[in-house]
């Protein structure tokens, strides 16, 4: 990345006013940034007083009377003009501004600064400060332009400085700041290389005192010096008069002139040489930035390179990344004794900004320092990007503050950078107040400041305040660019209003703006959250006729696609597509094949994906072995994930916190809360961070095993290490709860939850009904339903699958029938759980009830047989049993419920058999132990999605 600084360029333009006395015009203005153009007017005339004579309104008769033809004579010029004198030349007061007079603000108008501002919609802007009054006169007078003879003059003498002769050509600085530090403090010594051998010097030099006003006096007394010996030579010292750097101006000056004066001597062949082979080596470099081998011979073909030629080659590394060849070309410079300035001092530090090596950034800031070299306003702009780009938004506030105090005038370069690191650290409202000081410091914002706003807001998920910026975009006459429209596409993706980030690349298509790979990702992206993978493949579709080519990134997520559409095979196969095209996998492309592969219980093929991986050069990492992990818990096979544990030690890889909280996990789903403890305590002992995911494990493992008070315990220490509790929390400790059938300390998180600003979800409520319909309190779950509703959240299968169950239990067997048909009329399909549920509810009362339950059972048992549903072997002999009650010898119900029961049902021998068994003994599958299992399975399918997801 290069970085430059250049001040905006204004042309003023002056029209001549026309003669009006009661009109006063001001200048028109206009200026012009880059390649944006605006124009602005600004005229203040002043408003006509209401009881004037003049006016039309001053009397009714006023319109009747004639008035003679004859013009009337013209008015005095005023004494005092309420202009200014027009200077001759307008850039004097841009150059050194003295007072910028304030334009008067009417109560009808606004200002253009503020209505063309970002940050006038972002919030509300400061008051305006009050008016300055500077008298006309001698600001007129700071107006009028110099005469040539007042012009400062160019002093070549320097104060301190002084001409030390006769030297040893062998002497070292060190040397001669020894000898004549005694005088006072030295600021630099330079020694004059010599021309044929530039380790030696030319036998002279000079020293520069410091010390402010008492450089002069250092000096005077150098100058006795003169005539010492020293290493056997009798030194010359005498004051600088400024010849040398006088003639090395003037001769500069004759070789920019050559030929437009008398006297200017020809070029010699060794300069013509040397320029051509600079012109050459700026060629390459432009023409040809990536073929760095022809750079570097281009400049080993210069013969004695000179401070512009290295600073040509360090800023080439620094821009390429390539720090360490930055390096060792800046020290090659200081071994030919070329003193680096502060341009080559920049490359440098912008070589180590772009490797994000800000340490070795900032020790060459303090070699500056050491040196006397000045840092520049580009200098500056470097490091606050540097550190923005690794996230250490203090260091940046830091040297930029730094930056405002050496310079009195900023540029938008170092400004966007600052604003860059608050938005990646997501304090907006800091880079909101950095926005809007540069505005007041009459700098425009360039299109990447609006950009990088997008990209702080589309971090912290404000949807609102991004489209502000976007709109406020295009109010000020930029051109969205495929930037602008990605970071809308970002944000909506970010959101998981993927049909919106859609649209949004419809409408940049339609503005003839074209995809790029980042965008075409990001869609992709959107897409694979859903599982949508038709529009996934399809998106991929059109990134190929665009005549895009696909990048790593592309077929990692085609791979991504595969391995959740279960299409392993051909997952494998893409890996093999990217290495003949030369594409290098990473081991972000193994990772989906090897978790997809344990998840499925494949171990034997994801550990040979797992060779493959290595054999491809992918060094093994945590993220790849967490993956192996994962796998194999959601499996439930526990012992082969620590298994894997003792691989990662052998790999000489270290477990992170992601993978003892996924052990954890699968501890939790078992209930055994020993080895969940176990590892929680492995986690602390090894210093690794503690998180909410953590804690939930925990929680998790605690109410599996019914040990609540543990629980509790557990939220206590989470509180100690101030951890706020989320939703995915309250919803393990409600369901928790909702096992033991306590309903009242149910109640009491719901409430705990809405105290705490934590909006309770379907989950949250789907448990808080469980407890209730445990309890028995079916009146309160039928009222949990209507809050539900009133605050928006709809309730889905698993809701109406428990509320079903709640009122099988309590014998209600048409509730359970009237809450089927409101899932029904809901829009929601009914499941297995559903159907068994419902049946198991009507199956018992179907002998004491009304025809509607008998005939309700037709339907359901037509229903589950054109889904093609059919039930295991412990729900067809408990069904049996029941229909043996209500048709003893067969009927229209017995054939069409045994439709539903396995294949391999021997209907005569079950029927024989159930005959046989007493009314006493009947199964009951609503009873508790079953339906913690019910509860658990739903409970452990919530909470591990929630968290894998959030992991």
């Amino acid at each position: 990345m290069e970085f430059s600084v250049s001040t905006p360029r204004y042309r003023y333009h002056y029209p001549n006013p026309k003669p009006n006395t009661n009109t006063t015009t001001t200048p028109t203005t206009t200026v012009v940034l880059g390649k944006k153009h605006h124009s602005t007017t600004f005229s203040f005339k002043p408003a006509p007083p209401p009881n004037s004579q003049g006016s039309s309104n001053s009397s009714p008769l006023s319109n009747q009377l004639r008035r003679p033809k004859t013009n009337p004579p013209p008015p005095p010029p005023p004494p005092h003009p309420t202009t200014p004198k027009i200077p001759s030349n307008p850039f004097k007061n841009l150059v050194n501004p003295t007072h910028v007079p304030n334009p008067p603000i009417h109560s009808n108008s606004t200002p253009l600064t503020s209505k063309l501002w970002l940050t006038s919609k972002l919030s509300p802007p400061p008051p305006p400060p009050p008016p300055e009054i500077e008298d006309e006169e001698e600001a007129a007078k700071d107006n009028e332009p110099k005469k040539k003879s007042d012009l400062p003059k160019v002093e070549f003498r320097q104060e301190g400085k002084i001409f030390v002769g006769n030297l040893p050509n062998w002497v070292k600085k060190h040397e001669v700041s020894e000898l004549f530090r005694q005088f006072g403090p030295i600021t630099n010594v330079i020694l004059i290389k010599g021309h044929d051998n530039t380790e030696r010097n030319a036998g002279f030099g000079f020293v520069i005192y410091g010390g402010g006003p008492n450089a002069t006096k250092s000096a005077m007394k150098a100058v006795e010096f003169d005539g010492v010996e020293f290493h056997g030579r009798v030194l010359t010292v005498k004051l600088d008069d400024g010849g040398r750097l006088k003639g090395k101006t003037e001769e500069r000056t004759r070789w920019l002139q050559h030929g437009s004066g008398d006297g200017a001597r020809p070029k010699s062949q060794w300069h013509k040489e040397r320029e051509s082979s600079r012109k050459a080596l700026r060629k390459v470099m432009d023409t040809e930035p990536e073929n760095w081998q022809a750079v570097v011979q281009t400049f080993e073909r210069i013969n004695k390179p000179s401070r512009g030629e290295y600073g040509l080659m360090v800023k080439y590394y620094a821009r390429r990344g390539d720090m360490h060849r930055a390096r060792e070309t800046f020290e090659s410079m200081r071994a030919r004794g070329i003193e680096p300035t502060s341009h080559v001092y920049t490359s440098l530090i912008h070589a180590y900004a772009v490797g994000r090596d800000m340490e070795e950034a900032l020790s060459c800031v303090r070699k500056m320092k050491d040196e006397g070299i000045e840092m520049s306003l580009v200098t500056y702009s470097i490091i606050v990007g540097g550190f923005a780009k690794v996230g250490n938004a203090k260091a940046a506030d830091h040297w930029f503050k730094e930056a405002k105090e050496r310079h009195t005038t900023l540029n938008a370069i170092i400004y966007g950078n600052i604003v860059y690191a608050h938005c990646q650290t997501s304090n907006m409202d800091r880079a909101e107040a950095l926005v809007r000081d540069m505005e007041e410091a009459g700098i425009d914002a360039p299109i990447d400041i609006y950009h990088t706003m997008m990209d702080g807001y589309t971090m912290v998920g404000n949807e609102d305040k991004c489209l502000i910026v976007f709109e406020r975009l295009k109010e000020c006459g930029f051109t969205p660019s495929v930037i602008s429209y990605g970071c809308m596409i970002n944000l909506y993706i970010k959101i998981g209003k993927v049909s919106k980030a859609f649209e949004v690349s419809k409408v940049m298509e339609t503005a003839g703006i074209k995809h790029n790979m980042k965008t075409y990702s990001m869609l992709i992206n959107g897409f694979l959250k859903l599982k949508d993978w038709a529009n996934v493949f399809a998106v991929i579709e059109d990134l190929v006729k665009d005549g895009l080519k696909p990048d790593v990134v592309l077929y990692n997520n085609i791979i991504t696609a595969f391995c959740g559409m279960g299409n392993m095979d051909r997952a494998v196969r893409t890996i093999k597509e990217m290495q003949r095209g030369r594409h290098r996998p990473t081991s972000r492309t193994f990772m989906p094949i090897i978790h997809g592969f344990a998840r499925a219980g494949e171990m034997r093929r994801a550990l040979e994906i797992f060779d493959m991986m290595r054999m491809s050069g992918c060094i093994p990492t945590v993220h790849t072995f967490n993956a192996l992990v994962l796998g194999l818990v959601e499996k439930r096979q526990m012992e082969k994930a620590v298994e894997i544990l003792d691989e990662m030690t052998l790999a000489g890889i270290s477990p992170n916190e992601h993978t003892y909280t996924t052990i954890m996990h699968g501890y939790a789903s078992l209930g055994d809360t020993g080895k969940a403890f176990e590892y929680f305590s492995k986690l602390r002992n090894d210093g690794l961070e503690l998180d909410v995911f953590t804690y939930e494990a925990l929680l998790k493992a605690c109410c599996k095993a019914g040990k609540m008070q543990s629980a509790l315990a557990v939220t206590k220490e989470m509180s100690a290490q101030k951890i706020p509790r989320n939703t995915f929390v309250y919803n393990i400790l409600v369901d928790g709860w909702a096992r033991r059938g306590d309903v009242w300390e149910a109640a009491d998180l719901m409430q705990q939850m809405k105290r705490e600003g934590v909006q309770p979800d379907i989950h949250s409520y789907t448990s808080f009904i469980n407890a209730c319909c445990k309890a028995g309190d079916m009146q309160r779950a039928a009222k949990t339903i209507e809050e539900m509703e009133t605050f928006g959240v709809k309730p889905n299968v698993k809701t109406y699958t428990t509320l079903i169950h709640g009122w099988a239990r309590a014998s209600l067997p048409e509730k359970a029938l009237r809450c089927f048909k409101d899932m029904k009329l809901a829009g929601l399909k009914p499941d297995k759980a559903v159907y068994h549920c419902l049946m198991t509810s009507l199956l018992s009362r179907a002998t004491v009830a009304e025809a509607y339950i008998y005939s309700g059972l037709l339907s359901i048992c037509k229903e589950m047989i054109e889904s093609g549903l059919t039930v295991d072997m412990g729900t067809a002999v408990h069904w049996s049993r029941c229909l043996c009650k209500i048709e003893r010898t067969g009927g229209e119900l017995t054939e069409a419920l045994q439709k539903t029961f396995p294949p391999d049902w021997n209907s005569c021998h079950t029927l024989d058999m159930s005959s046989d068994i007493e009314s006493g003994d009947e199964v009951d599958v609503t009873s508790d132990g079953d339906d913690d299992d019910d509860d658990r399975e739903f409970a452990s399918r919530i909470d591990d999605d929630e968290h894998y997801d959030h992991s």
